[in-house]
């Protein structure tokens, strides 16, 4: 009898470390139930319908006892015809690309500086990071609007020292939306380098050094290959929601510059047609999850 008393209390013990440790891996799910997969799935039931005044139709109707699902793949249709579509996702992406392909030039030095640097040194190169998130994003791309426009603080300054003019148009151009986008993406860049480059086992160049290799070769052939993980996956933290981009264009983006944010803003709130805008949400959701995949493709890989 004791030893079935003793039985029943492991099993009873394990049965409540299963349901504890099913509930704290069901949390996040949960949340992300909620927070990601019914708004989307909300998006997903506006895009198959159809516009009615100021109301959306329902998928579903009941005749004669019976329902009927109702589905409307006119956007869709519209989408993969109309010309227009097809320039902005691919000036959205261009754009994107090139944003990410700047941040990770501009990134990688300074996150291996930041790497090396003395350890009393790291944690105030870190703020200094972060430092321009104390500050609201709106703000930070107003400043740049007052410093590009043609009687800003830039072009007042080369008029005063004589190197021009006339002032240089910056404003409302493609250069201004890259100054832009590579200003507020940058850190999403340098922090995902940073941390991978400052757990990088200096013996491996240590051991290239003594072989005879060069600095620079064993740069390429050891320290980049080894901070794969990182360049991915600050890549596509800048990818990604630059593809979406909306305010940077809409303040300082021309008509040139038109990009799949500033799209999906007109047909929700000028053109007042949500299946539209929902249906050129989920294509943008569809052309993301790309880069996602590779990028857990290749977290996979280097867990392995």
């Amino acid at each position: 009898m004791k030893n079935i008393s003793i039985r029943n209390n492991i099993s009873s013990a394990l049965r409540k470390l299963i349901d504890g440790r099913h509930f704290v891996i069901g949390v996040p799910y949960f949340w992300f139930l909620i927070l990601a997969l019914v708004p989307l799935l909300i998006v997903l039931k506006i895009s198959l319908s159809e516009m009615e005044s100021t109301e959306v139709s329902s998928l579903i109707e009941w005749a004669n006892g019976w329902p009927t699902v109702k589905l409307n793949f006119a956007s869709y249709m519209f989408i993969a015809t109309d010309a227009l579509y097809y320039q902005t996702y691919l000036s959205s992406l261009r754009y994107a690309l090139m944003t990410t392909v700047i941040c990770l030039i501009i990134a990688y030095p300074f996150a291996y500086f930041m790497a090396r640097s003395p350890k009393h040194i790291q944690p105030t190169l870190l703020m200094l990071i972060m430092l321009p998130f104390w500050t609201s994003f709106l703000l930070r791309i107003y400043a740049w609007k007052t410093l590009l426009v043609n009687n800003g603080v830039i072009n007042n300054i080369l008029m005063s020292l004589g190197l021009i003019q006339d002032p240089i148009a910056m404003m409302n151009t493609p250069f201004s939306l890259m100054v832009g986008m590579v200003y507020s993406y940058l850190p999403f860049m340098i922090l995902p380098l940073y941390a991978n480059l400052s757990k990088l086992d200096m013996r491996y160049l240590e051991a290239a050094a003594d072989l005879g290799t060069s600095p620079f070769k064993a740069f390429w052939l050891i320290t980049v290959p080894l901070s794969k993980a990182g360049i991915i996956a600050g890549s596509m933290l800048v990818f990604i929601p630059a593809v979406g981009e909306y305010v940077i264009p809409e303040l300082l983006g021309g008509s040139d510059t038109l990009m799949i944010g500033r799209v999906l803003w007109d047909e929700f709130f000028s053109n007042n047609d949500w299946p539209m805008a929902s249906a050129v949400a989920v294509v943008m959701i569809l052309l993301i999850m790309l880069p996602m995949a590779i990028y857990n493709k290749y977290q996979a890989e280097s867990k392995a």
